[in-house]
């Protein structure tokens, strides 16, 4: 696993321990030792990931090992079917999705995809989705409303793809149609923020009912290096943009932006992918359950003052 610069301390102690373990076999001695060492290591693992910085979590958000959409899809969903295109232009990898269960309930259920390795990296475009890849989320989405099938998205990705093709194949208009649609869509919309949720690429598939994020997710309109570039010129200063920014779910929650935090496991999803899976299948079903008996015209209804309501705003009188 890749070690975080937060977490060398505590790998040094796990270090230390693993060797007294092979070296002093049931010895008495030793075992008391050792019981000491983990519990020192235990109260260091509680301090450090109590201290984290705002950038400290967001290294947590990116670690390679962290769990993605489709190890979501494969941990909570059963009977997973998984639906393909746009029917206008192609396949985009950089999204999943297609019919499932999570419990008993019915949905549909998408996902943004970076890979796992690079070969995986490369295919998924590292999460960035195409404008095809946001008309494909449209596709199934009004499937779902079709069929009345509640509607899941797990949001992950550091925004959309800005290449010149994306652009010349309408990217900008392939969002705010799917924020418009998503606004007027009549069934369910649960929307997770599992890793990164950056820019115009997570709001394309981020419109919904009620919004839950991850406890070391991010939400931004723009990433930490990319807002240290605009106003530095500088991208190494990346550690005070992400102070500047706000983008932790405890600085998201106050402003009405999301409406829970979803704990993760001591140090980050990656520690524990079953405990997040289990976290995550409780937050899904909860909400099912609450929205599932509200009549239509109040879903909407709601999931529009949701979103008029966002932020805070203050005037000042003139002198």
């Amino acid at each position: 696993m890749d070690i975080l610069p937060h977490e060398r301390q505590i790998q040094e102690y796990v270090k230390t321990i693993e060797h007294l373990k092979k070296q002093n076999n049931d010895n008495p001695i030793f075992n008391t030792e050792i019981k000491k060492l983990e519990q020192k290591l235990e109260k260091l693992k509680e301090k450090i990931y109590a201290e984290l910085t705002p950038w400290q979590r967001v290294q947590i958000c990116r670690h390679p090992s962290r769990p993605q959409s489709s190890d979501y899809i494969k941990n909570i969903c059963q009977n997973f079917y998984e639906l393909c295109g746009d029917r206008t232009y192609g396949d985009d990898p950089s999204i999943i999705g297609g019919l499932a269960k999570i419990g008993p309930m019915k949905c549909m259920v998408m996902g943004q995809e970076k890979g796992c390795d690079t070969e995986s990296r490369v295919h998924r475009n590292f999460g960035m989705l195409n404008p095809e890849g946001f008309r494909k989320a449209l596709r199934l989405m009004q499937l779902a409303e079709k069929f009345n099938l509640p509607i899941v998205t797990f949001l992950d990705t550091p925004g959309a793809y800005a290449g010149l093709e994306a652009e010349e194949r309408g990217q900008g208009w392939a969002i705010a149609l799917n924020i418009r649609t998503m606004a007027r869509i009549n069934t369910p919309i649960i929307v997770t923020i599992i890793g990164e949720g950056c820019s115009g690429g997570a709001l394309g598939m981020g419109v919904g009912d009620v919004v839950g994020m991850m406890e070391h997710a991010y939400y931004s309109v723009i990433s930490p290096e990319a807002c240290a570039s605009i106003l530095w010129k500088d991208a190494k200063k990346n550690t005070e943009a992400a102070s500047i920014l706000k983008l932790n779910a405890e600085d998201m929650l106050p402003l009405n932006i999301i409406d829970a935090i979803i704990n993760e496991p001591l140090g980050g999803a990656h520690h524990d992918p079953q405990k997040a899976y289990m976290h995550m299948q409780q937050f899904i079903l909860e909400q099912w359950q609450t929205l599932r008996h509200i009549p239509k015209d109040i879903l909407l209804e709601q999931r529009y003052l949701k979103f008029r309501k966002m932020g805070q705003f203050t005037s000042h009188a003139n002198r």
